[in-house]
């Protein structure tokens, strides 16, 4: 069972996620601690903990701002992201056991349905269950750990990018064909189809960046 600092950690998290708290904006700790109904004293431990995930920086003298990532440090951690999502889909596609495939099944027929309904914050979260499945899949723990790390690093971004037009139809499409491999036992083609899958390049990059300026927005 969550404590109240693991809930207060995992709601200010997802408040960053999904823009509710902007790139750039200041946290400050009264305001937050007022809004929860709680002291000041478990709003700058949670701060601290986000800060260590890479979510939030605090400033000396200044307070703690959500962190924000420019161009060059994006292209760099979805590069890394594409690479640890391989890994995972290559050992995943020798390793999962006939239950996990099944998970990996029921998480895929749950962003097809969330995909039908043109509903890009279902399928968000949707879409991250269907790769936690695939990490798990892979049976090495301390890749799970990296890899779900990174993800939550990026999670505003990855949210944004579904919002692009015709995102979630081709995203449910790369799903379904890293899922064949899967279930096919073939490692590389597995690997090959979930690095292309999550490495943002060329059009994606500019529709990402294009993009941005509604998470600073999604704060006002």
């Amino acid at each position: 069972m969550k404590n109240r600092s693991e809930s207060l950690r995992e709601t200010i998290e997802e408040m960053i996620a999904v823009g509710a708290l902007a790139p750039g904006q200041h946290l400050d700790e009264t305001e937050l601690a007022a809004k929860f109904g709680v002291s000041r004293t478990p709003i700058r431990e949670t701060l601290i903990q986000l800060a260590s995930m890479g979510l939030v920086v605090i400033r000396p003298r200044r307070g703690a701002v959500v962190a924000e990532l420019g161009p060059q440090q994006l292209v760099e951690m979805f590069e890394v992201m594409s690479e640890l999502e391989a890994i995972c889909a290559r050992l995943g596609a020798r390793r999962m056991t006939p239950a996990e495939q099944q998970a990996l099944l029921t998480a895929h027929a749950a962003c097809k349905e969330a995909s039908a309904a043109k509903d890009p914050d279902d399928y968000y979260y949707k879409n991250e269950v269907f790769h936690y499945a695939i990490y798990a899949g892979s049976h090495n723990q301390f890749l799970i750990e990296q890899a779900r790390s990174l993800s939550r690093r990026l999670r505003p971004y990855r949210r944004l990018q579904l919002r692009v037009r015709d995102r979630l139809p081709t995203s449910f499409s790369e799903h379904d064909g890293v899922v064949q491999a899967i279930l096919q036992g073939d490692g590389e083609l597995a690997a090959q189809r979930a690095r292309d899958h999550v490495m943002i390049q060329g059009q994606r990059f500019a529709d990402l960046m294009a993009s941005l300026p509604q998470l600073s927005a999604g704060a006002a």
